[in-house]
């Protein structure tokens, strides 16, 4: 691995967003890029380092690919409107669900959403606007996890040896790849990013489609998308670095009004770590597992099974595939 990482103890955050912004600024000269903006902190923060650099020679869209948390799209469009950055929204939902549909294997959904995500939408998006450059928050742990073969992280390209501008048209601009999460926040503060952007749990790039074991349908990405509101909404107050909702793939045996229910199965990970390399399992109060699993089973339609994962990693991961 080529790239040289600097650690969140000896960052600088002013002199590195002054660093990123001239860098953003030199590259690109008087071309025209696009930013992949999720509405996690890494791509915020790429936003705001590309806002900072570029102003209106970037083109900053959200993917509304129909796998992302309940009500995305309109927050991140809100939140950046109010922070002087408009945000095009487009929609691929048809193309993602199209691109994922029978596929059970995780290598082969990543691979899926890659394909769909940096060939067909923004390479559809470069061609339309003319811009050259594509800026993303592809971190130093994504590249970690990537080459050592633990997972392939979507947004890992250039460093597996793949030509983007041969093979998607465009190059791509990845400001943060030095940075760990936890040093993405400090430059988030830093740029003056709100609390709620800085703090937020991190959350995968192949987004819901990374919580569903099995195949990836819009009724199943219902399903994990309405679990995972109730564990932010329940566990946003424990301090956790992550916390998140795993919708597995074999239905299990419940009952429900006294009757037997072929239902399904929903794992909660809550996870202490400070940069995602290893972590520890959050020792939630029993009281509040038990709180999880009543509105878990009650409000989403099929649930009958929760579990609580308590492995650390390694040997787990912070996400299932």
């Amino acid at each position: 691995m080529q790239v040289q990482e600097i650690k969140t103890e000896s960052l600088d955050v002013k002199s590195f967003i002054e660093m990123k912004t001239g860098e953003i600024t030199e590259t690109v000269g008087k071309d025209l890029a696009i930013n992949a903006l999720s509405g996690g902190v890494d791509s915020a923060v790429v936003t705001m380092l590309g806002f900072k650099a570029l102003g209106n020679k970037l083109k900053t869209v959200f993917v509304e690919n129909g796998i992302m948390r309940k009500g995305e799209p309109a927050r991140v469009v809100r939140l950046f409107k109010e922070l002087g950055v408009p945000v095009d929204i487009v929609d691929a939902r048809e193309r993602f669900f199209d691109a994922l549909k029978g596929i059970v294997d995780p290598e082969e959904k990543r691979e899926a959403i890659t394909r769909v995500f940096y060939k067909e939408v923004f390479g559809g998006l470069v061609k339309k606007s003319g811009a050259k450059y594509l800026l993303q928050g592809t971190n130093f742990t994504d590249i970690e996890e990537t080459i050592a073969g633990i997972k392939r992280q979507h947004n890992i390209l250039e460093q597996l040896g793949i030509d983007t501008k041969e093979q998607y048209g465009y190059h791509v601009i990845e400001p943060l790849i030095q940075l760990r999460k936890s040093g993405v926040r400090e430059v988030a503060k830093g740029l003056g990013l709100p609390e709620e952007v800085y703090n937020r749990p991190p959350f995968p790039g192949p987004a819901l489609a990374a919580r569903v074991i099995g195949e990836v349908t819009l009724e199943r990405i219902e399903i994990v998308r309405g679990a995972t509101e109730i564990v932010e909404e329940e566990l946003s107050h424990t301090g956790a670095f992550q916390y998140l909702a795993i919708l597995h793939q074999d239905r299990v045996t419940g009952i429900r009004n006294g009757k037997r229910e072929y239902g399904l199965q929903i794992e909660v990970r809550c996870w202490e770590s400070k940069d995602a390399k290893a972590g520890s399992p959050s020792r939630l109060p029993y009281e509040l597992l038990e709180k999880l699993s009543k509105r878990i089973t009650g409000e989403i339609p099929g649930v009958v099974s929760v579990t609580y994962n308590i492995t650390k990693k390694p040997p787990s991961t912070i996400e299932a595939i």
